[in-house]
């Protein structure tokens, strides 16, 4: 046997799967529950849970802000939407479109104090800070002055192709006529749905068969004298669904896929949000995109950069063009990871990359610009914890906290430490009393949707608490890799020492026993116990993956470890 004093100093790649417990560079955890990582490579109990309101049942948390002292949380529930400020006790209610399973596919982009909600099932809803109040309202395309058709995009769809459509009149009234196709092709859902026909801007009024419908248009027609082949349908409608991703991007509103056309990509003119008439091709006019490759693209997200970034369910494209016009549109796919496209989990800003939850809902990944700005490359952040990746299904970036939080459908969180300065990236997991459903951040302060026996409550994570909701307590653990003693398993290993440097400090555990710290640190206005405090531990450890130490302790009070030393005998 041979002695050996084994110092961790860092713990900044935090909890690592068991596939990597044979590596001796990595300065990670077995097990890293309920505590975060410092700026300076330590350990600290995370912060507790402070209530904030109950709620009728689940819901979906998104950030508003206004402007720098006009800060909302906005709680979208079954049908309805709650506006909470915090800080006050009141909240406004509205009615919303959504039932509460569409929620997890509702995107939305804000600019200034508006907010513009999508989802490919119902029209864009737009959401207003009006005076001392809010409204939501239905997107309004703007209208031509000339005949008061609306300046939205047409295109033809696949299954229209070769369809002729014969125009008669009927007795419906002046500006009003009979459309009949050569096949079958209408729908109940056609109702309501524009076309663009001879120049001129249809409203289907009446669905007759899947041949025949009637239609009113804005001013007189001529009949033509035959069947019309070149036609057009609007892009979105409740027939061929509405946008579901959506952005801002050189002061142009974008549109991204819909049911029938996914990979479709749509820009308003610039400054003009509501007006996506392609005119004459314009600089400053609406564009209109496809993207073709050789398998199919769904586009997921949109995001505004340095470029448009557009993640689809295959890839990472992006547009590079500056300015962005109808005739220089410089787009490419960049990787081909993909995203989640069953669900809207909001990308995140880190650090100037976009940070994005991949297609499989195993891996985060950072989008960044090479050395020379030319192409994307997507980094995994999670290639040593992908155990702790159990179906997102909500995110959120605190960035005066440097800290990524991922919920999980198992109720668990999963939170990124990233400081790529100090040498920080590592994951830890989030458990209380309870399962987390929702995450949002605003204003540099982190809010969660949390199940707790029969209720949904909101809460708020604070430094000011140790318990979550006032009265749940939670334990924190911190479980020492395996040990590696000069690059080799230790077979057999006696540990005779743990010695743990702490800072403010009031309670902790080292392998099961109490550490025990002076009376007089127990003081409210007393910060904690800061310095070296150790156990003796007997006995001998014979299962080489068997940890060496843990850390714990279930008492609610401060605990920030900033290293540990083992000391010992082991046998290779």
């Amino acid at each position: 046997m041979s002695d050996f004093i084994k110092t961790q100093n860092s713990f900044a790649d935090g909890e690592v799967s068991p596939e990597f417990f044979a590596r001796d560079n990595l300065n990670g955890l077995a097990r890293l529950e309920n505590m975060d990582i410092t700026p300076g490579g330590g350990l600290t109990r995370r912060d507790g849970l402070s209530s904030v309101s109950t709620l009728p049942s689940n819901a979906r948390l998104v950030p508003f802000s206004v402007d720098d002292t006009h800060n909302y949380l906005l709680i979208l529930m079954d049908y309805s939407m709650r506006i909470y400020a915090p800080g006050q006790e009141s909240t406004y209610l509205l009615l919303a479109p959504w039932k509460l399973s569409d929620l997890a596919q509702v995107q939305y982009a804000q600019r200034f104090g508006t907010m513009i909600f999508v989802h490919s099932d119902y029209p864009p809803q737009v959401l207003r800070k009006t005076g001392s109040g809010f409204e939501l309202v239905e997107f309004a395309f703007s209208r031509n002055d000339t005949d008061m058709s609306l300046r939205m995009p047409f295109m033809r769809f696949d299954d229209s192709d070769g369809i002729k459509i014969t125009i008669t009149t009927n007795a419906s009234g002046p500006n009003t006529a009979t459309l009949t196709t050569d096949a079958d092709f209408w729908t109940s859902d056609c109702i309501d749905g524009r076309l663009q026909i001879l120049g001129k801007q249809w409203t289907i009024t009446q669905y007759i068969s899947p041949r025949v419908v009637y239609a009113y248009v804005n001013g007189g027609y001529d009949l033509p004298d035959e069947p019309v082949s070149e036609w057009y349908e609007s892009a979105f409608s409740k027939r061929r669904g509405w946008p579901r991703s959506i952005t801002f991007h050189q002061d142009r509103l974008v549109f991204g896929g819909t049911r029938s056309w996914p990979g479709g990509l749509w820009l308003s003119q610039v400054g003009r949000h509501n007006n996506f008439d392609s005119g004459t091709g314009l600089d400053d006019e609406a564009i209109s995109i496809t993207l073709l490759s050789q398998t199919r693209q769904q586009i997921c997200t949109l995001v505004s950069s340095d470029n448009l970034q557009i993640l689809t369910n295959a890839g990472e494209w992006a547009i590079s063009s500056k300015p962005l016009t109808p005739s220089s549109v410089d787009i490419k796919q960049h990787t081909s990871v993909g995203s989640v496209s069953a669900r809207y989990l909001p990308c995140q800003k880190i650090e100037g990359a976009t940070v994005f939850i991949s297609a499989t809902r195993t891996d985060i990944r950072e989008l960044s610009l090479d050395a020379l700005g030319e192409n994307y490359n997507a980094r995994d952040l999670c290639p040593q914890a992908k155990h702790l990746m159990c179906d997102p299904v909500d995110i959120s970036y605190n960035e005066r906290a440097h800290r990524l939080y991922v919920v999980m459908s198992d109720g668990q969180m999963a939170t990124l430490n990233q400081n790529s300065s100090l040498g920080i990236s590592g994951w830890a997991r989030y458990t209380t009393h309870g399962k987390f459903t929702s995450v949002a951040t605003i204003d540099n302060e982190t809010y969660v949707v949390v199940l707790r026996g029969n209720e949904y409550c909101l809460e708020k994570f604070s430094a000011d608490t140790t318990l979550d909701a006032g009265e749940y307590s939670f334990a924190y653990t911190a479980v020492a890799l395996p040990l590696r003693v000069s690059g080799h398993n230790a077979r057999l290993a006696r540990v005779r020492k743990v010695s743990v440097r702490v800072l403010n400090t009031k309670t902790l555990y080292i392998n099961g026993m109490r550490v025990v710290f002076p009376n007089e640190i127990y003081g409210q206005s007393n910060p904690g116990y800061s310095g070296d405090v150790s156990v003796n531990i007997l006995g001998k450890r014979r299962n080489s993956i068997t940890s060496p130490w843990e850390i714990s302790s279930n008492e609610q009070l401060p605990t920030t470890i900033l290293s540990v030393c083992t000391y010992g005998y082991y046998t290779v």
